[in-house]
């Protein structure tokens, strides 16, 4: 049987692909929200029992042990929601320079990468939701650090309000991303041809361009060359 002319090969692939990650997103996240719970109730019986004996040091870690566990939890239910196509957006105040900072330093300590340098002074105040915005801006920090070049990595964060809308630029001193794959990089499980980078599911992109939707906004490769990529965020002004 001849297949349907008004949709071609790559059509369908594409979209059993999306099909693919909407049903791992939702059962992940269904199957995440569990534990997540437990962990954060538990940690906060041990702030409440253990509040007075602990030291600050102490203290400080069993708190950010629950609200990176709630954090996680409002996660999950956004990405589940997203999974089930009515994505649930919780829109607050995010100050995007604190933001950006807490973002790098959590990668730089998770990947070990030596020098690498983070320019991102004065970026304002946005209205978004910040969980679903952190994690699409983790995914463009994370390739920065993994795809980099021979250089320590350098990534810069620029922020400019244009009309209605915020345009954030966000570029690296990277290896480059030659021109014909300029809309394949966003595609699911497609990862760049070049010998020696690093292993991955190739899913950092697409999910980052999927909840940028769910904002309203949306990322496109700006420029690329040997010297380094740029990527542009567009949000609504909310």
């Amino acid at each position: 049987m001849s297949s349907d002319p008004t949709r071609p090969p790559e059509t369908n692939s594409a979209s059993d692909s999306e099909e693919r990650i909407k049903r791992f997103l939702a059962t992940a996240s269904h199957d995440l929200q569990s534990p997540l719970r437990h962990i954060a109730m538990y940690a906060e019986l041990l702030l409440d029992d253990l509040e007075e004996t602990l030291d600050g040091e102490q203290l400080q870690s069993l708190r950010m042990i629950m609200e990176k566990a709630q954090t996680a939890q409002r996660l999950t239910k956004a990405l589940m929601s997203l999974a089930g196509g009515t994505p649930q957006v919780t829109p607050e105040e995010v100050d995007l320079q604190a933001l950006a900072e807490n973002v790098w330093g959590e990668l730089t300590d998770e990947t070990a990468v030596g020098e690498a340098a983070l320019e991102s002074d004065g970026l304002p105040s946005i209205r978004t939701d910040p969980a679903l915005f952190g994690l699409a801006l983790r995914h463009l920090l994370t390739n920065a650090l993994m795809y980099r070049g021979e250089a320590a990595p350098h990534v810069a964060i620029a922020a400019e309000r244009e009309g209605t809308d915020w345009f954030i630029r966000i570029s690296d001193n990277g290896m480059g991303i030659d021109p014909a794959y300029r809309e394949r990089i966003f595609e699911p499980f497609w990862k760049l041809p070049k010998p020696g980078t690093v292993q991955g599911a190739g899913l950092g992109l697409t999910t980052a361009r999927e909840f940028l939707a769910a904002l309203g906004g949306d990322i496109s490769l700006e420029h690329s060359d040997e010297s380094g990529s740029r990527f542009i965020i567009r949000l609504p002004i909310t």
